[in-house]
């Protein structure tokens, strides 16, 4: 039984050295002080278990704190309440004909801007929101969400609204990249946010910026196209109205954007409109109605809502010609405005009701179907014919002379055969009593 006994005790001693030295390796309080030239391989190997379950970890304590966000502050300006008649652009460019057969339903529409207010009414719902600022997601401006309402801000007249977006079934996605107004050099957020919405799949990027040109913008710009996005920017705002001083705008001055000027409501090209960037097509820029956190803003100007006009159009035209791609689409845009105006029009005013409906040449028609209440057929060009005054003449004139040579064709039948008779003598009245006496 000695052996045993041996055996039982030299168990016990180790146990209780193990736990002595597991105590020391976790900083636990011991009778001794710890020796430095302990082995410590197995120790390390428990200790290494044991932190993982504790409510440090390793990974916690080695990653790099985060950099804290930016302070912002926001507090827009609150629009009016709501507004009373139809914005004059609403009418001028008559989009609403073009809902017959499409309000752009399942196209994807980035707002790259200073964020979109998502309460307001007729755009609560309508809008997913992405920041690349690394700071909030409101609308610190009210920029952004000005853009948003003319390009797709829900239809609510018949609760007496009258303002309706260009395209109030597309999708809506603000990504926003900026808290000001102006910022000096340039924005690396910008190109950041270009490249996010095309990898969000948007199939339209609004861009209401002027920037100057920078490797990384260009880049984005091309990221995008490739991807077939159309990119719509805003052409600038020249110094004096809001806007920096005459020059070359970004990414409006690519090659394959479609660059906006504004117009006035009497058609010319307004004041503030830049001239100096090359113009695809104009819209109207000055005086406008749109949406604006807490209600609306009754009366602004800049090629940045000129754009949105634009930017809702192509919308509308790439959700009833899915086939086309943005190339494509750019020159069906360009093709059916209604004519430049001079310098800084570019092809004209856009006309959204033709961009859809236009038979162009050289186009694979596959249009969506129409909705079911308008019959399938093919949309022609809506062209008017002038009145054709001369042929109307002409054929009253015709018909005229035919009538009265009826008339003296049948005068003919009856009195030539009562002239014969009198051998052509003329007869008196009592001669024709006597007659009829007899």
């Amino acid at each position: 039984m000695k052996p045993a006994a041996f055996a039982v005790a030299g168990a016990l001693t180790i146990a209780s050295l193990t736990s002595v030295q597991t105590a020391l390796a976790l900083g636990k309080p011991t009778a001794g002080p710890t020796s430095k030239s302990s082995p410590r391989p197995t120790v390390t190997k428990s200790v290494t278990k044991s932190v993982t379950v504790t409510p440090t970890p390793k990974a916690t304590r080695t990653s790099p704190t985060p950099a804290p966000r930016p302070s912002v502050t926001c507090n827009p300006d609150l629009g009016v309440p709501s507004l009373n008649a139809e914005p004059w652009a609403q009418k001028r460019l008559d989009f609403t004909r073009a809902w017959k057969l499409t309000r752009g339903k399942g196209v994807t529409v980035a707002v790259v801007d200073s964020g979109v207010d998502a309460t307001q009414r007729q755009l609560s719902g309508r809008v997913a929101l992405v920041d690349v600022s690394n700071t909030i997601k409101r609308d610190c401006l009210g920029h952004g969400t000005a853009v948003a309402g003319i390009i797709g801000a829900r239809d609510m007249r018949d609760r007496n609204m009258p303002f309706v977006g260009v395209a109030p079934e597309a999708n809506l996605i603000s990504v926003k990249f900026t808290n000001q107004m102006t910022t000096t050099g340039t924005d690396p957020h910008l190109a950041k946010a270009i490249r996010e919405a095309a990898d969000l799949k948007a199939k339209v990027i609004n861009v209401s910026v002027q920037a100057p040109d920078s490797p990384a913008l260009r880049a984005a710009v091309k990221y995008a196209q490739a991807r077939d996005a159309v990119i719509v920017a805003a052409a600038g705002n020249v110094q004096g109205n809001g806007g920096a001083a005459a020059g070359a705008a970004y990414p409006a001055e690519y090659p394959g954007v479609i660059s906006v000027g504004s117009l006035n409501e009497d058609g010319t090209v307004a004041d503030s409109s830049n001239v100096t960037t090359r113009v695809s097509v104009a819209a109207p820029g000055k005086n406008l109605a749109t949406t604006w956190p807490g209600g609306y803003a009754p009366a602004e100007e800049g090629t940045s809502f000129a754009s949105a006009f634009v930017s809702g159009t192509v919308a509308l035209v790439r959700a009833y010609h899915p086939d086309l791609d943005h190339q494509q689409v750019k020159q069906r845009i360009e093709a059916t405005a209604d004519g430049s105006v001079g310098t800084g029009s570019g092809a004209g005013m856009i006309n959204p009701m033709l961009a859809v409906s236009a038979l162009l040449p050289g186009e694979q028609h596959h249009s969506v179907s129409p909705a079911p209440a308008v019959p399938a057929r093919p949309v022609q060009v809506a062209y008017r014919r002038p009145p054709d005054r001369r042929t109307r003449s002409v054929a009253l004139t015709i018909a005229g002379v035919a009538l009265a040579g009826a008339a003296v064709v049948v005068a003919g039948g009856v009195l030539i055969p009562m002239g014969r008779r009198r051998n052509w003598q003329p007869g008196s009245r009592a001669e024709a009593s006597t007659k009829s006496d007899a």
